[in-house]
């Protein structure tokens, strides 16, 4: 029986690689792609989501869902994935329609319908940007945090700067009151943040080359619309090589053995800080509730997040590259 996920995303370059990995996983079955704003305005993410389904021969309906945060004001990433969202590639429009329904209420219907009683088989949630439909559909439905089997949340940063701000990572900071009411809804929640598929994880320009020699549509697919991520990695934030953040952690989501090194820590989201907006603090030497000077509702709250710390190279690369075969 194949595993069943839905993915939350703000289709850009890295998500669409991430989108193609679970269509090609062999016993994967995608029920949806949801869209949220972030990377992109959800018309341009609902776009390359649906041109990617189609690339992966695949007919998975995708539903549009909040245009904006919860309360704050949208701010996008074209700067970093190009003007259309897929390193300047302008591919063409997909023919795949989209869903009339709400992303909000397809996640709400899905996850209901799906909810077999045995947690394990339940859908995995993969969320790639911010959580804003999540968090809605957790307002209107907070049942539905008990009857997904694992979440696993791209974004965060584990006690390590930012790449948004010195403090925050992107998705998270986009909208941290959504994701504080993620984070603390209960429900089984897997953090990939955004240093995850730093260092050894990006790839090589060698590592590149091997991929383009794959020859295949879904080998020049992935490499080609990162082009402008790939730049930005490099000359801005000094990166090796190509960085796949959301394919990431859809590659632990996959395959949890793919992670290296994880704890299970109390994490909550900084929303109110002046310089600290979006901040995932982790409390990843158990400190608080341990001493008796803190007395706050902190103090009394169970660790929530499994956080991955790092992958193994060796073994997401050869898992990336079977995917593109």
């Amino acid at each position: 029986m194949k595993r069943k996920i839905i993915i939350d995303s703000d289709t850009a370059s890295d998500d669409a690689v991430a989108i193609l990995m679970a269509h090609r996983f062999p016993d994967v079955e995608v029920l949806a792609v949801t869209i949220v704003s972030g990377n992109m305005r959800v018309e341009d993410g609902s776009r390359n989501a649906r041109y990617t389904i189609e690339l992966c021969g695949a007919q998975t309906p995708v539903y549009v869902g909040c245009a904006r945060p919860l309360l704050r004001e949208p701010v996008h990433a074209y700067w970093y994935h190009g003007a259309d969202g897929m390193g300047g590639m302008n591919y063409s429009e997909p023919k795949l329609p989209e869903q009339d329904k709400h992303a909000v209420d397809a996640l709400i219907d899905l996850v209901r319908a799906h909810n077999v009683g045995a947690i394990h088989e339940s859908p995995l949630l993969v969320t790639l940007g911010p959580l804003t439909n999540i968090a809605a559909a957790l307002i209107r439905a907070p049942e539905i945090a008990k009857m997904i089997s694992r979440c696993v949340v791209m974004g965060g940063a584990a006690n390590v700067v930012g790449n948004v701000t010195p403090a925050a990572e992107y998705n998270i900071w986009c909208d941290p009151e959504a994701a504080r009411a993620v984070f603390r809804s209960g429900m089984n929640l897997e953090m990939v943040g955004w240093e995850v598929g730093r260092g050894d994880a990006a790839l090589t320009e060698k590592e590149i080359a091997d991929v383009y020699a794959l020859n295949t549509a879904y080998a020049k697919f992935a490499m080609d619309c990162n082009v402008h991520a790939l730049q930005l990695a490099k000359n801005w934030q000094g990166d090796p090589g190509m960085t796949l953040h959301d394919p990431t952690a859809m590659a632990i989501a996959l395959d949890p053995t793919v992670s290296k090194r994880s704890g299970r820590y109390r994490v909550d989201v900084e929303t109110r800080g002046e310089l600290t907006r979006g901040m995932t603090v982790v409390d990843e030497r158990h400190t608080v509730g341990t001493q008796k000077i803190f007395t706050d509702e902190w103090a009394v709250r169970e660790k929530n997040v499994l956080v991955h710390h790092e992958l193994d190279a060796r073994r997401w690369k050869e898992l990336l590259y079977n995917c593109f075969k």
